[in-house]
């Protein structure tokens, strides 16, 4: 994406050692019989490439779910705003990551979180610092949501922050390319699949 605005946009680029940070594709979001959820094939696919290559790499990498209590009290006001989080309990299919991704428990971290930042009340800033981590690159759902909550995080934890524009996705278009232009504008840089593949294939 290009810069709008003199002073704007400017590329933070890559460091030496990334994570993916693969946001809430979860049956929630990605089955659209699920209120909260669309039709985020594409991008799941496009996700699953990309963790394919970071696999090969051995780069770190760690999803997010979201998780309340049945009481609910545990989602504050965020529920309030959205009741249909009320069908993110732990006794439900729709928190489970989506089997697309082929996620391996035995070494790929799942953070639950309660609120749109995958960082807020979560331990994946001491994962991430664990594992020397610099770049952030982030996949998931939504664009306009969660994972804008935690390209803004990461930047302000001090991470350089990457988002392959294939692998995110949102129920509306129109929030979609406008987080995108957001986040690209002022804090991090959105890219090509294939620029971080490309990334990912030079890490020794």
């Amino acid at each position: 994406m290009s810069q709008s605005f003199e002073g704007f946009g400017d590329s933070s680029g890559f460091g030496a050692r990334p994570a993916i940070i693969v946001v809430d594709f979860i049956n929630g979001f990605t089955n659209p019989a699920s209120a909260l959820g669309s039709d985020l094939t594409s991008q799941l696919e496009a996700t699953k490439t990309l963790l394919d290559h970071a696999r090969s790499k051995a780069v770190p990498i760690v999803f997010t779910t979201v998780i309340y209590e049945p009481h609910y009290r545990d989602g504050g006001y965020f529920i309030k705003k959205i009741p249909a989080l009320k069908l993110l309990t732990a006794d439900s299919e729709w928190v489970n990551v989506d089997e697309k991704l082929e996620r391996d428990e035995t070494s790929e971290p799942l953070i639950v979180k309660k609120f749109a930042s995958s960082f807020f009340g979560t331990h994946l800033h001491s994962f991430l610092t664990s594992e020397r981590v610099d770049t952030a690159i982030i996949t998931g759902c939504t664009t306009s949501g969660c994972v804008r909550a935690t390209a803004v995080d990461a930047l302000q934890y001090g991470y350089r922050v990457v988002v392959p524009e294939e692998c995110v996705g949102d129920r509306s278009m129109e929030a979609h390319k406008a987080n995108l232009y957001d986040i690209q504008t002022k804090y991090g840089d959105v890219t090509s699949l294939e620029m971080v593949i490309d990334y990912l294939n030079q890490l020794t």
